[in-house]
Order: C-alpha cells, then structure tokens, then sequence
C-alpha cells in the first residue's frame, strides 16, 4: 500500500525534494510521529527508485538538520519527548542506508562516539546528546551500514573504554544495543575477531586491576556475551574460556565477591563453562602464566564421570553457601569434604587446581552470617588433606592471607555451650593443632619462608586483643626449630607493636608472652647478633610481661645459656677482640663481653660531643642495658659461673662516683648514667619479692654494688635540684632525677646509716632550699630560670610529701618536722589561700637563652598544670597528717580545690580529691551545703570526662569514691541535710548506669562501702556500722547486680579468666596486677559481707532482716509486672539472686522474723510463674524453713487450699516440698496427723487434669509412703485408702505404651532435686551459687563457682554454711531437666548424608527431583504413615494459605507439598499457621513455569492429576474415588487453574456448594479434598492415627 500511495503522490509531484521539503519540519520543534514516520517512508520508497546527487544531498540534509536536531532535543526533554526516539531512529536509519557511498556514516559515528567519550561535568548542556540516545543511534547506524572495518574498529575501542567507568545499566546497553549489533551484522571471521579483541581488553583489564569493582564489571560484561563465548563453533582466532587462564582468574575472584548478583554470574560461566567442555570432549587445559606452573581448569574425557562430579558437587555448595543460614549450609559441608579429598587425591595429576577449594573456604568467611563464618573456619582448620606437604603448601598463600584476615573476628572465639567459662575457646584449641600440623606438613625447604610471612602478615594489621592472644599462643606451640633470622625478629617486633593499641593489659602482656617463647623456639641463633636479640628484648614491657622471677624470664635466661657463644658477630664488632669467645670461631661472642662493651660505649660521651644544657637522651639505650645487665646477671648465678656484676657495672659506678665531685662532667654522660640507675634499681625487683629477706642474690648485689654511690648520686641531685636547673628543658630533666630519688629512697631506707642520714639531714636540706625558691620575691619580668626553679622546687617538695604519705618516712622524724613547716608556704597567717593554685607566669621569649627552649615555651600550660597538681599533692598529705585546715579556712580552702578540679588535666586530679577527702566529711556541718554539693558534683563530672580513659579513669574513681562515700557524708541523713543526700543519691543513680556500660565500676564502690562498714581485720564501731542502714539501697542492689553484658564485653571477661587460670606460668599473670573488675565481684563482696556479720548483734540483725524484706519486695515487683518472663532474662537472673542472698542468710535470721515475714512471702512466690531455677530455690527455701521452724507446717497444709487460677500448675512447688517430707518427719509433733494429711494432699492432686501436677502427686505420694518411720501407720490410720494408694502407685510404674508419659515419669525421678539433693546435707555456699544454677540450666556467665569466693575476697568459715559441699554426689551430676521433653532427640541424631536441593545446579532439571528428603526420615523414625498423594500449590502466593496447606498435608500424611519457592517456609505468617508441621512434612519447589513438565512427568510415573477446579466437566467431590497415586493440582486464590495446565488435568473435582458465595479459601478446599482421600485410602487402616 506504501508504494502504491508513493507512486501516485510522485505521479502528481514529479520532483521528490519538494515532497521531502513539505514533510520536513523546522529544526527548533517537534514534529509527531505520524510526520516522523510519512517521511521515513517516503525516503525509503525514493531510496528505491533515485539515486541522484540532488536525492542523496537532500536526504544527507535530512540527517543533519532533522535527525540530529530532533536527537538532541529528545535528549533534553523531560516531559516525555523520548517516545519518538524509535520514529527518529528508523527515520536516520533509512537516511543512513541511503547515503553509504559518502563519508556521512564516518561523520555521524565520529560524533556519537564524541559522546559516549564525554563524561558528565555537570553542565547540563542541551545541545548535547544524551549517552542512552547516543547508544541507540550508535545501534541503528550500525545496523543500517554494510561492513565497516574502520568504524566497527573505532567503535569497540571507544565503547571497551566506556564500560570501565560507566554505570552498569549504560554498560548493559552498550553491551546489548553495539556489540550484539556488531556481531550480529559480522560474518564468522570478523565476528570471532571482535570477540577476541573484547576478551582480550577485558581479561587484560582484569589482569592489571583487580579491584572489586573491576572484576564486577568484567563478569558482567562476559555473562551477556556468554553465548557468543560458549559457541560449538571453532575458530582459530575465537577465544576458548577453557584454555584461558586469566578467564579463571577473574571467575575466582567473582565467587568471593562481595557481590550476590557478581558471583552469580560467575558462577553461572563456571558452569557454562564445564557444560562446554563435557559437550565437545576435548582434552583442554588453561594456559600456564610466568612464575607459576599451576592450571586452574583441565578437561580429560577419560576423566569426564570425575569431573562432572566434582563441578556439579562444587557448584552445589557454592548455591548453597548463597542461602547464609548455617543449618542449610552444614549438610553441604560433607560435599566439601568430597571436594578437598577430590583435589588432594590428584594433587600431582593437575585436574583440580586448590584455588576452587579456596574460593568455597573465602566465601564462607565472607559471609554475613557468623555461624557460617566460624563453620568454615573450623573446617578449614580441621582439614585432613593439609597433612600432605602438597597440599599444604598449597594453600599455604591462603593461610597467610584470607585465614589470618579472618581471624582477626572476635566473634570467632567465643566459647562453646559445653565449655567452662575457662576453658580455652574451641577455636583456639583447633588454631594451635591447625599450626603444629600445617608447619610440620610444609616442605622442610619452605617452612621458614611461609611462617616469616605467616608473622609478616600478623605485624601488616591492627588486632583486637582476643584474636591476637590466641593466634600468638598457636604461634607459640610451633615444635622448637630455628628456621627464623633477623627478618624474623623484625616481624615480630611488628606483631609486638600491634599489641601496644588494645586496652586489655592481661591479654597484651600474655600475647607477649606467647610471642617471646615462639621468638625463642623458632629463631636461628647462628644468625642473629646480641644486638638484634636485645633490640628485640627491649619491646617487651616489664610490667606486662618480660619481668625478672617470671617463668617467661627463667625460660629466656635458660635460651641465653643454652646459646652461649653461638650467636653472631656484626662486622662492626669484629675489630673488638674481646667480644670473641675463647673459642677457633671469631664470628660467635659471649653474652659477657657483648653487654660490658655495650656498656662501655654506652658511657662513652666525649666532653664536647653534647650541647651542657641540650634535652635528655633517648631512654630506650638505657632500657635495652638495664635488661642486659640483669640478665646476664641471672644468666651468671644460674650457670654457678663467678659473680661478675662488680665487673660489669664498674663503669657505670666509676661515673655515679664521680657525679658529686666532678663539676665538669658531660650533662650527658650523667643524664645516661642516671637513666640507665633508675632502671636498674626499677627492674631488679622480682615480682614475688615482698620482703627484703625473700629477695635473690643477683638483686642482693646489685643493691650493694649501688650503694657505693648513693651519697654521690643524692649530693648531686640535692645540688641541682637547689637551683642549679634554669632552663625549660631541665624541667623534663627535673622528672628523671626525682624518679632516681624515689626509688634510691624506696630501695636503701631500711638501710640504718643511709636511713638516718636521709631524715635527720637530706630531706630537711633539700626541703630548706626548695622553700627557699618558692619564697622569693615574683620576678616583675617573669624569666625562664626564675619559674623552671619554682616548678622543680615544687615538683620536688610534692615527691617528698608524697613518699611521707606512704609511709615511707618515720613520723617523729626530721624529715617529717621540715615538711610540716611547708603549712607556713601554703597557709600564711596574712592570707589564708594566698598561695592555693599558684600559678607560673608564662617567660618572655627575650628571657629564652636556649634554642630548643623557644619550642618548649608552647608546651608552658602542661608545666603550669603540673606546678599546681604538685601543691595539691602536697596540700593533702598536710591535711592527713596534721590536719592543717582550720574551720574557719574550710570553706575558702574547698572553694580552691573545687577551682582546681576545673583547671587540672585528668591525670592531675587525684591529689585534689584526695584533699577534698579528707577535708570535706570533717568540715561538712562547719561549710556551706551548697558549697559541698558543688564540690561533689564537680568530683563526679570529673569522672564522667574521663570514663574514656582507661589510664587515669580507675585511679580517680577510687579517689572519687573515697570522697563522695567517706563514712563522716554516709552517716548524714536527708532532715540534716537534704541537699548533700540528694546529690549523692543522684550520683548514686548515674554511678550506676555507668556501671551498666562499664564492667567494674560498681566494684569499686561496694568494695569500699564493705571495708567501710565491717572491715575483714579489726573491729570497727556500731556508729560506722550504722551508716550501712542508711544506704541500704547500694548493698541491695550488690546482691542482685551482673548486668547482662554484650557478647564482645563478656568475651573479653572470659578470655581474661582463661589466662588466669594459667597461673604463674604465664609471666602476665605475675607482671600484671589484679584489677577485681570482673562483673560478678560486687555479689561476691556483698555476699562475704553478709556473711561476717554476727546475728547476735542487734544493728547486723536489723540490717539481715531489712535486706531481706527489700530482696522479698524486689522478687514481688519482678513476678507484679512481668508474670511470664523468659529464661536467662534480667528479670530470670533478678530473681535467682534474690533467693540465692535468702537461702545464704536464712540460718542468720531470727525465727520470729523467719515465721512473722519470711514463711509468707515465699509461700507467695510459690505460686508465681517461675523459671525452673528460681522454683528449686523457693522450694529449698521453704524446706529449710519448716526444718528450722517445724511447727509452722500448717501453713504448708494451707497452700493446698488456696485456689490460684492464673497458675494452676505452680501447686507442684509445694508437692515438691512433700516430695522431701523425710527431712521434715523426724522434727514434726502428730507425726500420724501430719503424714496421713500428706497422703490425703498428695493423692487428692494425684487426679487433677493436668499431666505435670500428676507427675508430682505421684511422686510426692511415693515418697510420703515409703518413709520408714511411717510404715507402721499405714494399716491402722488410713482404712479403704490404704488400696488406692497402692492402686495409684501401682498405675504409675506400670505406665506403658502411653507415649511420654513413662518416659517423664522416670524422668522426673532421676531429676537432681527429688533424687541426689538434700535439702540439709547440701546447704553449702558451692550449691546454692554453683551446682543449681548448673543443674537447672542457668547460663554459665550467671554461675558463682568456688574460686571467686577464695581469691576476691577473704570469705569467713562458718560451720552452718560451709563453703565447699561436703558431698561431691550433687556436683558431678548432669543437668536434666524432665520438663523439657524430647529435648535433644534431634541434635544427638546423626547430620543428614544427602542435602535438600533448594538450589538445582545447572546439570539438574526439576525432573530430577524427589520428595524423599530430610523432612521424610524424621518423620520415618516416628513411624509416621504416609500416603501416595501429592498436593501442588505451586501457584498458591499468600503466605497463610500455604502455611495452613503444609499443616493439612502433614496431619493427614501426604507424600509432599509442592511450592513455587521454598523461601515461604521461613516467612513469619506462615509459620505461624504451619506450626513447625514442615520438618515432617517433604517440600518441594517447583516454579509456576515448570509445572507443565513436572505435571508430565508425574503421569508418566503413573500419578492421576486431579485439578481442584469448577468446570463444566467436574466431578463432585462426593460421588469421586480417588486413585492411590493421586495429584492435586490447587489452583491460585484468584485466577484458579490457567487454561494451559487444565489441558494436563486428568479430571476436575469440585466441593458441591448450598451458599451464595461463590468458592470456598483454597486452603479449606484442599483441606477437604485431602481428607477425603485419607478416608478412602486409609480409613479402613486400623493403625491410623485419628484426630
């Protein structure tokens, strides 16, 4: 019709360009379509029958004045202006095709290619081509072109470009619209070319960069181009995926992508890839690439059963592995086992390369899911197959990479449910066999080579303090080898370094002991100097780890011996004869000789080589030949060697000597003799020595050697402290020496001459001077000399006070006389404050002499900080021990401190509390209320800033609390002043939210408020006692505190217990000092303070029967508020403890209060909801009770009585208690009364409704009738009831084939508390804290066990509550619970061989399928009867259908469910209508679109489809007999059964209706359709079960 209608307008219009022209349209507006699509038209028709210069002009005029135009403006145009985009195109097509002789198609392809190339700046231009148009008319141009070499050519380089840096949806359809067009208009030469030039750009493109991002896009990129990969067809120049092994490259790293959708396609070429191969049964292998002679894919068709085994089982664990849920993925982790035995077997052969195996391994530590992460970990680690040397080298690369990196997660090493809290977690005891098994398979030749950068690797990261301990430990159990060198040491100094970031000292100072003893067993001493070694040594910190008397120093002083002479010289030492052993080899030195020379250079600072007033050398020098010194020192006395510390420190003493006499000497030949004294006299100390006569002979000569130089060593510290320190660098020399002060004073005073001469003349002399420069007058111009004297003298007089402090100075001395004469300075009677805060004034810089002073002045307000900390150190040791402040100074003197807290740092604030300590509860009544509350409130805030300190935070919190809860604020109360109280109250409250975030912030406090009130040593008064009755509330919340901890919070608790345990064979534990910030310590201090106190005193008794009635009220608000809580919630653990303080202070009451409070309340709590631990606790508690009080037995009688609707079942705590009644019996008046009472109660619940109350009646019944002494009643007391007792009895142990009820009946007979437990035997501290909270199944973080008790407190002997359970029977039971039926049945069962196959892998079809699954042999070991009938509700979509649907199905015994995805089986609504029925019930997935060919093949198999259905054809339901095998065919809620499957319906059913509506819910459709058929097929089957 088009040509007919172009012939008849050319017919009238002989001239084609003015028909063009008239159809044509201006450049500036849009035309419509049907325009758009006349001139297309008419130019294709024109095309046909012209080819004239002026027609193709013209139509060349089309395209560059209407195509590109209206292409520009479609870009622009936001209000639908792209619809005519296909006009246009098929209009520029036409023009295109008609002008191919002329070089339009190179101009347009050059400007659209311009385009592509230009990336967005911002502009927004509108004459501009958009990319997604530019790439359509990229399309057409090409499509509408014959052949173009040139133009294909450019056009692939300038799009291969593109998809590097673009989006992937414009990547996608450059990918679909000009590459599939450019193959598709190529013949089969050309084509293969274009598509090796884009593999090779691609697989290049990777190869360079192998970011994620990169590897994403390639696999994009590769996945659409699959088909064209994966052609049958063959071509020299076509590229093969399975030859190339940079192809394989880039599929690994998509399958460890983090990317779903990239793994998927990689995937997805992988397995194209091996379906290509088994096609075309070729023998191919990947190309080998330089370096490495590994080939990652290789096709045998010898082979070909082998191989698609193990890609089919490959690509099914990596499906898998996509769902994330660990009990999906574990029974696929046997197929792994298959593949690693696979890839280990043929590890010579070359057919299966270990990087597959690593790709699995790396995408389960990828995984969110940190079960799935811990399960790969710990199968890698228990891999088998890495026991052979091949394969263990390996995957050697992997183990120094991906499984380090994945070690680093904290949450790897948590412990597991059956472990004690200090066992060593699972993990970690798999890390140290994984290491000692690995190194030992590695090839001799590379083992030292992998492990340097296995330790490498562990010095490259940051660590946490968990994963690093225990990563050092497996480092650590390596066998003895020397197979490390300096590279060695140097590596783990890094790993050393790594340490230093976490806060956990315990866990740091362990890791360092685990790291120096594999240091030590694996380096090669022949080729390491001493030099190296110490340099080594010296990152170990004394007072972490590497300390002397440790087992860690004993074990190095035994290498150093061991290795005598052995290790290696430096060429720079060889020319020193005396570093050489006696021995032919020159290249070995002694240990001797290496540290005195060392120590001569040391020393060896030439007069004019050092600037007299430079800053202070490096200390690290002197720290490395303090440990030298002390070493070789031990390493002399083990080896029974003559003593040669007199020879070794000889020049070292020959300068201290020299110090007081020689003025000249160099500043740093006596700063470095100084520092290397003061870690000596720092280091010497062994930590076991308390006491001087404990101390060893190596320190003892050390001391004495010092002491030859103390006076020298103090005349000169008094001469440059007195004035001789004037410039800003001498104040950090200032620190070095009043740190060699205090430790010659701390090391020599019990030394008598050295003692004396200290007190009656040293300190006196050096506190003169020091007065003295703080007296003088203020400088008008304020000079560096002027104020660094006053901040020494300061800093000095502060040292002294403090040393006087702590005791170390005699009260009645000198020394202590000339120190009091310090109140004169601070409070002069012309002004009371006058020198409180003093300040320094800030030097000029003209008063600066010293270059390095210039700098130093910026750091002015630390010395000025530290100028008024020092007068506060000094303020409080006035206050302690004289009592300076007056009352009428007081308010002004608070005010100053208060004022200090404000200006101080952090670390400079102690000194303040501590006088505010000691001031304020004296001063409090004489001060101002308000004055006081501020001082407080200050101290806290304070606190709070540095709650984020760990190094000052735990110093100034004790200072704290020594302030806020001295005894003389405690005792206050809120009518004498409200204000104070209140605060603290408040305090108290905000003390304890951070408590809740801060694990050992309560210890403080309560540890401090016991010791207040009852000291362990001494007595101390009724009038401080009292206070505690004040403050109630901080010991009732003691006996109740553990808050839950985070996980990574109670991990790093548990790790830290762990170490612990080792004792002192772990150096930390002897180095590091014990903190007591364990979150369980406030209990076990507020219980061992309950437990010293003494009943006969009046103020204890009142405060036992208080705390108890405020627990009582705390259980009844917990049981008010929440009547049904879960186990091991707050409230659980709440309650728990409440009973647990009850039943430890129960033998402490008085019976009046026992009877009057006590029996009532826990009869109360008796019949509250309970979590089973707290009902064995009140049932104990009741117990002992009428034990201690037996003639209140009527109020046991009396619960029996009482009617408790909500909590029907709580009356078997009370046939509990009947159950002990033996215990009871002997003490009770009316024994016939009261046990023939017991018989009536137990048998009247013997018929009660509910099973469980009838378990314990029965029980109960049995116990009360088999007491001894009551045998003798029975005939006479009870007449006719005597034969249903005996009936009952009878009736209980005769239960059989009655489903559970036999089993809980023995159950509950061997449970602990009716079987093991008695309730007097067993009345000990070990029981009630720590075996029933195990036997009950509390959480272990909840359990109080023994060796709390001994080692954080001193815990009282007491015969009526002794600590350890006399009898171990209770102890070494099990928990066992009989409420808890079938528990375990499933996890004790064997893990499934076979895997539901939610995935199919790309050799499998959904013919392949069978319902015989998981679900079915559960249900078999119940002996569950199924039928032949299968339900298919693939095209059901509502979640409580299907859920409804499964719950039928598996009550009437179908064979399967078929869904459309088995993702509904873990939605919500439908388990919450499925009720747990889909673990006995098969399911099948099975897609709307597949179902045509699962309906086939079924009636293939002979299965009837039955389609429930209403048409004109249906049969009812009720005059239908169904086929044994039977399919319903349910269709969905809406649309029924689609035309195209009712073809493949054998017949239709339908329900016959009376109603109005139309249809029934499909779910009760089926419901009836699938009993009908139960009735008819296994009705007449006397075993059915019947519902």
């Amino acid at each position: 019709m088009a040509n007919c209608l172009i012939s008849t307008l050319l017919s009238h219009y002989p001239d084609p360009e003015n028909l063009i022209n008239n159809l044509c349209w201006p450049s500036s507006s849009r035309p419509e379509i049907e325009k758009i699509e006349a001139l297309t038209v008419l130019i294709k028709e024109l095309s046909n029958k012209s080819q004239e210069e002026r027609f193709i002009c013209k139509v060349q005029s089309v395209i560059w004045n209407q195509c590109m135009p209206l292409l520009k403006m479609i870009s622009s145009a936001d209000d639908g202006g792209k619809d005519l985009l296909s006009s246009v195109c098929g209009l520029f097509a036409v023009c295109v095709s008609t002008c191919q002789a002329d070089d339009v198609s190179e101009q347009v392809s050059h400007g659209l290619l311009q385009v592509l190339m230009t990336r967005d700046d911002g502009n927004n231009e509108t004459s501009r081509l958009d990319v997604d148009v530019a790439i359509e008319v990229t399309a057409v141009l090409l499509s509408s072109i014959s052949y173009d070499g040139d133009i294909i050519s450019r056009t692939l380089s300038c799009t291969l470009c593109c998809v590097k840096d673009l989006s992937d949806s414009i990547v996608s359809k450059i990918i679909v619209r000009i590459w599939f067009t450019i193959l598709k208009s190529c013949h089969k030469e050309v084509e293969s070319e274009v598509l090796l030039q884009i593999w090779e750009d691609l697989l290049s493109w990777h190869q360079r960069d192998q970011a994620e991002s990169v590897s994403a896009r390639v696999l994009l990129c590769l996945t659409a181009l699959s088909d064209h990969l994966y052609s049958l067809e063959t071509s020299q120049n076509r590229p093969d995926p399975r030859r190339s092994q940079r192809f394989f490259r880039a599929i690994q790293a998509g399958l460890t992508h983090k990317d779903s959708v990239t793994r998927k396609r990689a995937l997805y070429l992988l397995t194209r890839c091996v379906a290509l191969a088994e096609i075309k049964k070729e023998d191919v292998f990947t190309s080998v690439e330089p370096h490495t002679d590994e080939v990652l894919f290789r096709w045998m068709p010898e082979q070909q059963q082998l191989l698609r085994e193990f890609w089919e089982d490959f690509a099914l664990v990596l499906e898998t592995l996509e769902e994330n849920q660990i009990h999906v993925i574990r029974p696929v982790l046997n197929r792994i086992d298959v593949l690693v035995e696979t890839t280990a077997t043929d590890i010579q052969g070359g057919l299966f390369s270990p990087a597959w195996l690593l790709c699995v391994y790396q995408r389960m530590f990828h995984s969110e899911n940190k079960a799935v992460m811990k399960e790969g970990v710990n199968h890698l680690l228990e891999l088998k197959a890495l026991h052979r040397s091949a394969f263990a080298l390996a995957f050697s690369q992997f183990v120094i990479g991906p499984l380090m990196d994945v070690l680093a997660e904290s949450a790897l090493y948590h412990r597991a449910p059956q472990q004690n809290i200090r066992d060593c977690p699972e993990l970690g005891v798999k890390l140290q066999i994984f290491m000692v098994n690995f190194f030992s398979s590695l090839p001799e030749e590379n083992r030292g080579s992998v492990l340097l950068q296995l330790i490498q690797r562990l010095g490259s990261r940051q660590w946490c303090a968990v994963p690093l301990l225990f990563l050092s430990q497996a480092l650590s159990c390596l066998s003895p080898c020397p197979i490390l060198g300096s590279e060695g040491l140097h590596a783990f100094r890094e790993v050393l370094r790594c340490t230093m970031i976490t806060h956990q000292v315990l866990l740091r100072g362990a890791s360092q002991c685990f790291l120096l003893h594999a240091a030590l067993c694996l380096t090669d001493v022949s080729t390491v100097s001493l030099d190296e070694i110490f340099g080594f040594l010296v990152h170990f910190r004394a007072d972490e780890s590497l300390c002397r008397g440790t087992a860690l120093w004993k074990e190095l002083c035994n290498w150093l011996q061991t290795n005598e002479g052995r290790f290696l010289l430096t060429d720079g030492d060889l020319g020193s004869s005396e570093l050489r052993t006696a021995t032919s080899d020159s290249k070995v030195a002694s240990i001797f000789s290496y540290v005195q020379q060392r120590l001569k250079t040391f020393l060896a600072v030439p007069a004019n080589s050092a600037d007299q007033k430079g800053s202070l050398p490096d200390p690290a020098e002197a720290e490395l030949l303090a440990r030298a010194v002390l070493l070789t020192a031990d390493l002399q006395n083990t080896s029974n060697e003559e003593p040669g510390l007199e020879l070794l420190l000889q020049p070292l003493l020959d300068v201290l000597q020299r110090l007081s006499t020689n003025v000249y000497l160099v500043l740093h030949k006596t700063d470095k003799s100084l520092q290397l004294l003061l870690r000596l006299l720092q280091l010497h100390r062994r930590r076991a020595d308390t006491e001087q006569e404990n101390e060893d002979v190596v320190a003892v000569a050390l001391k004495t050697q010092m002491l030859s130089v103390v006076d020298s060593v103090q005349e000169f510290l008094l001469r440059r402290l007195s004035g001789e320190l004037r410039e800003l660098c001498d104040v950090e020399r200032s620190e070095l020496y009043l740190s060699v002060l205090r430790e010659l004073v701390l090391t020599y005073s019990t030394v008598s001459w050295y003692g004396s001469n200290l007190l009656q003349n040293y300190i006196p002399k050096l506190t003169t001077h020091c007065l003295r420069i703080l007296n003088e007058p203020s400088e008008q111009n304020p000079s560096v000399p002027g104020q660094v004297q006053r901040a020494v003298s300061m800093a000095t007089l502060a040292l002294l006070c403090d040393m006087a402090d702590r005791g170390v100075l005699k009260s009645q001395s000198e020394a202590m006389r000339s120190l009091h004469s310090l109140t004169g300075y601070f409070y002069p009677s012309s002004s009371s404050s006058q020198h409180l805060n003093q300040t320094l004034l800030k030097p000029t810089t003209a008063t600066v002499s010293h270059p390095e002073d210039g700098l130093l002045l910026k750091d002015w307000g630390r010395i000025v900080a530290q100028f008024i900390g020092d007068q506060w150190t000094c303020l409080s040791f006035l206050q302690k021990s004289a009592g300076t402040v007056r009352a009428p100074e007081a308010s002004e003197v608070l005010r100053a401190a208060v004022d200090a807290l404000a200006l101080l740092p952090g670390h400079l604030v102690l000194p303040v509390l501590d006088f505010m300590a000691s001031v304020l509860p004296q001063q409090v009544v004489q001060c101002e209320e308000s004055l006081c509350v501020e001082a407080i409130c200050a101290s806290w805030k304070v606190v709070q800033a540095l709650s984020t300190n760990p190094h000052d935070f735990w110093s100034t919190l004790q200072g704290f609390v020594r302030l806020a809860f001295d005894h003389g604020l405690l005792q206050l109360t809120e009518e004498q002043n409200p204000s104070i109280t209140a605060c603290m109250q408040q305090i108290l409250s905000e003390l304890m939210e951070l408590a809740q975030v801060r694990s050992g912030v309560f210890n403080v406090l309560i540890q401090h408020c016991c010791e207040t009130w009852l000291p362990a040593e001494g007595v101390q008064s009724d009038a401080v006692f009292s206070t505690a009755l004040l403050h109630l509330n901080i010991l009732t919340e003691a006996c109740v505190y553990g808050p839950v901890f985070r996980r990574d919070q109670r991990l790093v608790q548990e790790v830290q217990s762990y170490v612990e345990q080792f004792g002192d064979t772990c150096a930390a534990n002897t180095a590091v000092s014990s903190d007591n910030r364990d979150d369980q310590f406030p209990r076990v201090c507020a219980l061992a303070f309950l437990s010293r106190l003494n009943p006969s005193n009046r103020l204890h008794q009142r405060l036992m029967e208080e705390l108890v009635q405020r627990l009582l009220r705390k259980d009844a608000e917990i049981s008010k508020s929440k009547v049904r809580y879960y186990s091991n919630s707050i409230q659980h653990r709440v309650k728990n403890r409440v009973w647990q303080t009850l039943l430890l202070l129960l033998h402490k009451l008085r019976p009046e209060f026992v009877s009057d409070c006590v029996l009532s309340h826990t009869c109360e709590a008796g019949f509250c909801s309970n979590q089973a631990s707290v009902k064995y606790l009140i049932e104990w508690t009741l117990i002992l009770i009428l034990h201690l009080n037996p003639s209140h037995i009527q109020n046991l009688w009396n619960c029996f009585n009482l009617e408790h609707e909500k909590t029907k079942t709580s009356i078997c705590t009370f046939l509990s208690v009947l159950v002990h009644l033996n215990v009871l019996f002997p003490k009770l008046q009316d024994k016939e009364v009261q046990w023939r009472r017991a018989v009536e109660v137990s048998l009247q619940w013997c018929f009660s409704h509910n099973f469980s109350v009838r378990l314990y009646a029965l029980l109960a019944l049995k116990s009360v009738w088999e007491l001894e002494d009551a045998r003798v009643l029975m005939e006479h007391n009870l007449g006719g009831l005597t034969t249903v007792v005996q009936a009952c009895l009878q009736q209980a142990e005769a239960m059989q084939n009655t489903g559970n009820a036999m089993k809980n009946w023995s159950r509950i007979q061997e449970h602990f508390f009716f079987s093991a437990f008695h309730p007097i035997r067993d009345y000990s501290v070990e029981t009630i804290f720590q075996t029933f909270p195990s036997l009950s199944e509390l959480a272990e973080d909840e359990w109080l066990p023994l060796w709390k008790f001994e080692s954080f407190v001193v815990f009282p002997l007491c015969a009526a509550l002794p600590l350890k359970n006399r009898v171990r029977d209770l102890c070494e039971l099990q928990p066992g619970d009989w409420i808890q039926q079938d528990k375990g049945v499933l996890e004790l069962d064997e893990r499934w061989a076979e895997v539901q196959k939610k995935i199919t892998p790309w050799k499998l079809s959904v013919q392949e399928q069978e319902p015989e699954l998981m679900a079915q042999q559960r249900a078999a070991r119940l002996g569950k009867l199924t039928s032949s009938l299968l339900v298919v509700a693939s095209l059901i979509d509502k979640p409580t259908n299907l859920g409804g649907l499964c719950r039928t199905c598996e009550i009437f015994g179908a064979k399967a469910l078929v869904l459309d995805s088995l993702r509904h089986i873990n939605d919500k609504q439908f388990q919450a209508l499925s009720v747990s029925s889909e673990l006995w019930l098969p399911m099948l997935e099975v897609k709307p679109a597949e179902l045509s060919d699962y309906l086939q093949r079924k009636k293939r198999e002979g299965y009837w489809v039955i389609g429930v259905e209403q048409t004109s054809n249906s049969q009812s339901l009720q005059d239908y007999t169904f086929p044994e095998r039977s399919l319903l065919l349910l269709g969905n809620e809406r649309e029924g059964i689609p035309a195209n499957l009712l073809q493949l319906v054998d017949v239709c059913v339908e329900i016959p209706q009376h109603g109005v509506t139309r249809s029934l819910n499909v779910h009760v459709s089926a419901a009836l359709l699938v009993w009908e058929y139960t009735r008819q097929h296994l009705g007449q089957n006397p075993a059915a079960p019947r519902c």
